[in-house]
């Protein structure tokens, strides 16, 4: 989506000059994940409109593959704004290009070869049509991974029922969820309990905000969970949360198709990416510098500890 945010101090009825950038959940993690070198696409629908030929352009510049993204003569591309600090943020996205979308788009999604297919929770609440498109793409046979991030937005939700999210996050392979997430859609507190009402993927990260993130991962061969795992976050002079999320979700999901990082890597190739964007307004940017990178990969749990990004 074509994304707004404030040029100036003082409340949003008083601001007059506005930055035009680019986010939304999909896009954010495709964008990351090819900054992180893993070869990424991008599949959803914009306007044929100056806002769409921008967000096709911006995503496409970090290096993702942006062939699939469809145009719609007739609806808009979607839009949000950010008012200031702390505000909620407020969608513009009823009756957008992308809330058009639906089943008709999987014969045309390029699956051959492709690892993992990332999705979130944003998608089914956009419409009739794209909560049918999630089904039935989360129903496909399939030989690649399914990630499905909560990414639970209130403000897209009323009207509409959330449970569909349990019934999505339990047909997935990978969930990522935040700890307030899960507490405010499902009731549950904590990993052990978001486990408990998410028995079936089996790999179940639980973000756990300022603090850490826990990982939860069932072993192949016993069909048994493995100890929970868990690794603090970074100390971050943080600028704006927004965009974190993704970036910690790319983090992990391309360590994760490394295939050879331990679970505390991956919880760290996370923790990493989203310092990143910790530090910045932007909901995409390019990772730390690399040494900084190896170097917290490598560090002893004092060393991690003791790291603090400025």
């Amino acid at each position: 989506m074509a994304l707004f945010v404030p040029a100036q101090d003082g409340p949003p009825e008083s601001v007059r000059t506005w930055s035009r950038t680019v986010g939304g959940a999909e896009s954010n993690v495709a964008c990351h994940l090819a900054g992180l070198g893993v070869p990424s696409a991008w599949v959803s629908a914009v306007g044929d409109d100056a806002f769409g030929r921008a967000v096709t352009a911006f995503v496409g510049g970090y290096g993702v593959d942006v062939s699939g993204v469809l145009v719609d003569p007739d609806r808009p591309t979607g839009l949000y704004v950010k008012e200031s600090d702390g505000s909620p943020v407020r969608y513009y996205r009823r009756g957008s290009a992308a809330s058009a979308l639906g089943p008709d788009l999987l014969p045309k999604l390029p699956l051959d070869g492709v690892r993992l297919v990332h999705t979130s929770g944003i998608t089914p609440a956009l419409s009739d049509s794209c909560l049918a498109l999630m089904r039935e793409l989360f129903a496909l046979p399939r030989t690649h991974l399914l990630s499905f991030d909560l990414n639970w937005r209130p403000a897209l939700w009323p009207g509409r029922d959330p449970d569909v999210l349990r019934e999505l996050a339990a047909a997935a392979d990978i969930v990522l969820v935040g700890a307030d997430e899960a507490a405010t859609v499902w009731g549950t507190d904590g990993p052990a309990a978001i486990r408990a009402l998410l028995p079936e993927p089996a790999t179940l990260v639980v973000k756990q905000a300022a603090d850490g993130a826990t990982l939860i991962e069932r072993d192949p061969a016993t069909g048994e969970d493995r100890p929970e795992v868990f690794t603090p976050a970074l100390r971050v002079d943080v600028v704006e949360e927004v965009g974190a999320g993704d970036a910690f979700a790319a983090g992990f999901l391309a360590a994760t198709l490394h295939g050879t990082a331990g679970p505390g890597h991956r919880l760290r190739a996370g923790h990493l990416q989203a310092a990143a964007v910790l530090r910045t307004r932007d909901d995409v940017c390019g990772p730390l510098p690399a040494d900084t990178v190896e170097r917290l990969l490598a560090a002893d749990d004092a060393q991690w500890a003791a790291a603090h990004i400025r």
